[in-house]
């Protein structure tokens, strides 16, 4: 099986875009804000996240820098994950460094766990040791999915899991 995890940039093209309108606007705490965009407000979009992925600094006091991910599966995007560079004091409690979401048609095949890895390397690559995924209690398929990456809860409040992860590991 061919698996790739591709960085999303300003030029992304129709299957991304499909891909996203697969996914529900917010689900689970994952918010899809390219939900029923038309193609030309997506390709908008595309530009501003690749703009964020180029940042360093906070701004508005709570705009971190982030970096959006595809996860393709033979040729088909499959997964979107996005990650944080840095965390603030409200995304310790709901946000954290990582979010991820798999095409409803595409789970249950381990493609969650495939998304969060290559993150963690990701992750690694931009001087991250540690990340922090915020998991609502009730997503038991993605608390699986970050405990099978090797992840450690650190606290469970009463909406979500608040699991960190190393990315040293793979």
């Amino acid at each position: 099986m061919s698996i790739e995890l591709k960085k999303l940039t300003a030029h992304d093209g129709r299957d991304a875009y499909d891909f996203l309108q697969t996914l529900p606007k917010d689900e689970n705490g994952f918010i899809n804000s390219a939900a029923g965009m038309t193609f030309e407000e997506f390709r908008h979009w595309c530009a501003r996240c690749a703009e964020s992925a180029e940042k360093t600094e906070i701004e508005d006091g709570w705009k971190v820098p982030q970096t959006t991910y595809w996860l393709y599966a033979e040729g088909k995007p499959v997964g979107m994950g996005k990650m944080r560079h840095a965390l603030t004091d409200s995304l310790r409690v709901a946000g954290g460094h990582i979010g991820y979401a798999i095409a409803p048609d595409a789970r249950n095949r381990g493609y969650g766990k495939l998304l969060l890895k290559g993150m963690l390397r990701e992750a690694r690559q931009k001087g991250i040791d540690r990340v922090l995924v915020t998991i609502h209690n009730d997503n038991v398929a993605s608390i699986r999915v970050a405990l099978g990456c090797g992840g450690v809860i650190e606290q469970i409040t009463e909406e979500r899991h608040l699991i960190w992860l190393d990315t040293s590991v793979d």
